[in-house]
């Protein structure tokens, strides 16, 4: 459909939304019925998006299918979380020899050590980790040994960067947040962030950032910055922080391990844990081992679930047996490969519009660009993206209504070139509009 009958934005997204509800009836109607039980009909805001999110029913490979039967190339991969894609085989063996040997067995398990050791050789950032149940657990005790190895209160974050549930800092924050006394500083700016560190040396635990913002809008830092921080925290006494729960997918060893910037401490979370619910956190012995139970000062550090054998087995079958060091450089070589030709497209098309990111993880941005820090984005119209989503689901291709795209391991050029395609038709249909 050409856009070209619509006056503007809002006609326009009204008409695909008037489409996707008539294409989308049995997910309409599971949504309604959702809502009788759940706020909204929802358990997870994420996942939510007007006028209702499709129901997936099921999914094989890189694709998914909802309810009404519609099959999508599925570019959300579970916002990274599903770089196995769905119902990879040796994961599936992995999880079903747990299964026969009993779930809850309430003691060290077989696997985890395993684990913890394919993680320690992979990330040159830990010399030793523990196990949580998410990102968002993994970042809080991140934060919360940090503030009691250095004995200080305050925490330095990036204004739009998120770390979990509640670590929230676009806008105003979220008043679900964690109470820590933060300190706010905008990403990728160098000279104001030093100034910062140094301003609040005396009471500063730690500064924590994503290496590139994943919910921030894919967002690379600069590694200039990133050097910056690790001088300056080492200066300040502070610890620095990186959260790779996303960006660890970006190369063999962890995006720090790419860069060259080694943390003390890193989180971890997603894919690790073969597509099972997973977190972990980690870095120098000197502060991990404050939670060797032998100690008497130990740090105690509880949770029914940290080493669930099912996760623990699924996450060792992923490191050993699919996700290679080649499988990981060919995975994140096609990322960048379609991230240049979408930006290439838009080019040509001289549009007010433009992709970030690195490897496997992108984002669209209705925007000309450069975008450099969440700040760069923040008047952009959100009915863009709506609109792009909404589109790119009538074609067949699954993405977040916030313009955030993640590749998995089962994809091959054709499902990255048909998206890119179908990406150039929505420039094409909605040209007049854009520009």
């Amino acid at each position: 459909m050409s856009a070209q009958r619509n006056l503007d934005l809002d006609a326009a997204l009204a008409e695909a939304e008037r489409r996707f509800v008539q294409a989308h009836p049995a997910s309409g109607k599971r949504h309604d019925a959702a809502r009788k039980v759940m706020p909204g009909g929802n358990t997870r805001t994420v996942i939510y998006y007007p006028p209702f999110p499709v129901t997936i029913s099921r999914g094989e490979g890189c694709f998914v299918w909802d309810l009404d039967g519609n099959r999508y190339a599925d570019f959300v991969c579970e916002f990274t979380a599903g770089l196995y894609g769905h119902s990879e085989p040796a994961v599936v063996e992995g999880v079903k020899e747990a299964l026969a040997n009993g779930i809850v067995l309430g003691a060290p398990n077989r696997y985890e050590a395993e684990l913890a050791r394919l993680l320690v050789e992979r990330f040159p950032a830990l010399e030793l980790v523990r196990f949580t149940n998410s990102g968002t657990e993994a970042n809080l005790m991140a934060m919360s040994v940090a503030r009691v190895f250095t004995g200080r209160d305050e925490i330095l974050v990036m204004k739009g960067g998120y770390h979990g549930g509640v670590f929230m800092f676009s806008g105003n924050g979220s008043p679900l947040n964690a109470p820590f006394p933060y300190v706010l500083a905008e990403y990728n700016d160098l000279e104001g962030t030093r100034k910062l560190i140094r301003e609040h040396a005396a009471k500063l635990a730690c500064v924590i950032l994503e290496p590139m913002l994943g919910g921030g809008g894919c967002i690379p830092a600069d590694v200039e910055f990133l050097k910056m921080l690790r001088e300056e925290t080492r200066a300040a006494g502070a610890l620095l922080i990186f959260d790779e729960v996303m960006t660890s997918r970006l190369s063999p060893t962890g995006l720090h391990g790419a860069l060259g910037v080694i943390p003390d401490l890193l989180t971890l979370g997603k894919y690790l844990g073969g597509g099972l619910s997973f977190g972990a956190f980690g870095g120098a012995a000197r502060i991990m081992e404050r939670f060797d139970p032998m100690r008497p000062d130990a740090l105690a550090h509880a949770g029914t679930f940290n080493n669930n054998v099912l996760t623990m087995a699924a996450g060792v079958a992923g490191l050993t047996k699919v996700l290679t060091a080649e499988a990981s450089l060919a995975l994140n070589a096609r990322g960048d490969r379609l991230r240049n030709r979408m930006n290439a497209a838009i080019e040509q098309r001289k549009l007010a519009c433009c992709v970030t990111g690195r490897g496997s993880m992108l984002n669209v941005h209705f925007v000309r660009g450069p975008v450099r820090r969440p700040a760069d984005v923040a008047a952009a119209s959100k009915d863009w993206v709506k609109l792009l989503q909404l589109e790119m689901l009538a074609r067949g291709y699954y993405m977040t209504h916030r313009g955030m795209l993640a590749l998995s391991l089962p994809m091959t050029d054709k499902e990255t070139d048909g998206f890119a395609a179908a990406f150039e038709g929505f420039l094409d249909d909605y040209a007049a509009l854009l520009k």
